[in-house]
């Protein structure tokens, strides 16, 4: 039998255990057969409501907290897109036979997202153990003896994983708020860079900590010349973090220094074989002489600047691309490329979170960064940022840290 013959909705209702497809809004889209059985609601019961209009808390029951869990770990999925393992839960459902009966019910469930191509949760597969036997199991006590025991043991052990949940998930939030600070201490303001005026953004992944391995650097040199760069560290967390601020801070005092940007470069590669994680780090520099209005760049492996002309053309800057810093066993000069440009026309470097997708080409990907660049040509540099993140950042969250600078020349 071919991929094509097979009828994964037949499979889907035939899956073992309970499972049930729902919405990002907590919308019952589909359960299979088990589900149904074990929940004892019919598929029209079901579909197209509400989860916990169909499930709610028993009331007036302060023990009854099934639903407001459920609904937090829901959440998580679709905020994270990630998959959360629930402890053990008491969920009373009410009898459809007996309204205002209540059976007594404990369900394990695992909530696990399902991802468009740009990253963003469209379903969730709710699976849900139906541990309700397990708890009131026969043992070598009398049952009478033996349920009270196994289901005080059994629930106080889930409540204890959850509460340890709860203690990891407020220690992840404070590890946040560290992370902000890190952010705000690594990365420079663009208005402590002359008289020039540039715009930054900055996203995280919608996964990892609100710090990356993605930076930007401007550096005022002699004259009327600025030296921009972008870059990024592979991984992501605190680590990653630590390594791009190292980097960072070298190349920004490298460029101060340096003749040129493919020499600023050719330092921060002879430094980064010193700093564990910075092998394979991408970077980008321009230098932007306002005077002889050229624009000199080098590149480590890096995506090409984007030099948004007065007239809406787009020129990618792709005449000096090297490998990544680290790549290369021994020192090798890397090379430089110039061109002009003109008043009004814009610089934007970025990193690939802001234009890159899984299964795309790379073609295809700053095609559409040049299709927005001269869609909003018109655009001030602050706008013209805040349009780019709009137009092409994945609408369920950032999938890939990104960093972005607009200079406007």
């Amino acid at each position: 039998m071919t991929g094509a013959e097979i009828d994964f909705g037949e499979v889907f209702h035939a899956l073992p255990g309970m499972v049930a497809l729902l919405t990002p809004d907590m919308v019952f889209l589909d359960a299979n057969d088990d589900y149904l059985s074990n929940s004892g609601r019919s598929r029209k019961q079901l579909v197209g409501r509400y989860l916990f209009d169909v499930f709610p808390d028993r009331p007036g029951d302060p023990a009854s907290t099934g639903m407001r869990n459920l609904a937090a770990s829901l959440r998580r999925v679709v905020e994270t897109g990630e998959r959360d393992a629930m402890a053990l839960q008491r969920y009373d459902v009410e009898s459809l036979e007996r309204p205002g009966v209540w059976e007594e019910r404990y369900w394990s469930p695992v909530n696990v997202p399902v991802l468009d191509e740009d990253g963003a949760v469209v379903l969730v597969v709710h699976r849900v153990e139906e541990v309700t036997q397990l708890i009131r199991a026969r043992g070598g006590l009398r049952q009478e003896e033996r349920n009270p025991v196994l289901e005080a043991e059994l629930y106080t052990r889930a409540r204890e994983l959850q509460e340890l949940n709860e203690r990891l998930r407020r220690a992840h939030a404070r590890e946040r708020e560290v992370a902000v600070a890190l952010q705000d201490a690594l990365l420079p303001s663009p208005n402590l860079v002359g008289t020039h005026q540039a715009a930054v953004r900055y996203r995280p992944a919608t996964s990892s900590l609100n710090v990356c391995g993605d930076w930007y650097d401007l550096a005022a040199l002699s004259g009327d010349r600025m030296a921009v760069a972008v870059g990024d560290v592979v991984g992501h967390g605190l680590s990653a973090a630590c390594v791009m601020g190292q980097l960072r801070s070298a190349l920004s005092a490298a460029s101060r220094a340096a003749a040129g940007p493919a020499r600023a470069l050719e330092v921060l590669g002879l430094y980064a074989r010193s700093v564990e994680g910075a092998e394979s780090t991408t970077a980008v520099t321009a230098w932007i002489d306002w005077e002889a209005h050229t624009i000199r760049y080098s590149s480590a492996g890096h995506l090409p600047p984007a030099l948004l002309r007065g007239d809406g053309q787009v020129e990618f800057l792709d005449g000096a691309t090297d490998p990544p810093l680290g790549a290369r066993p021994e020192h090798v000069d890397r090379p430089e490329a110039a061109t002009d440009f003109a008043p009004g026309d814009t610089l934007v470097l970025y990193t690939d979170g802001l234009v890159e997708r899984r299964r795309e080409d790379i073609d295809v990907s700053l095609e559409r960064l040049a299709t927005a660049l001269t869609r909003h040509r018109g655009a001030g540099h602050e706008a013209l940022a805040d349009a780019l993140l709009s137009d092409l950042l994945p609408p369920g969250g950032v999938t890939d840290d990104t960093a972005l600078l607009v200079l406007p020349l």
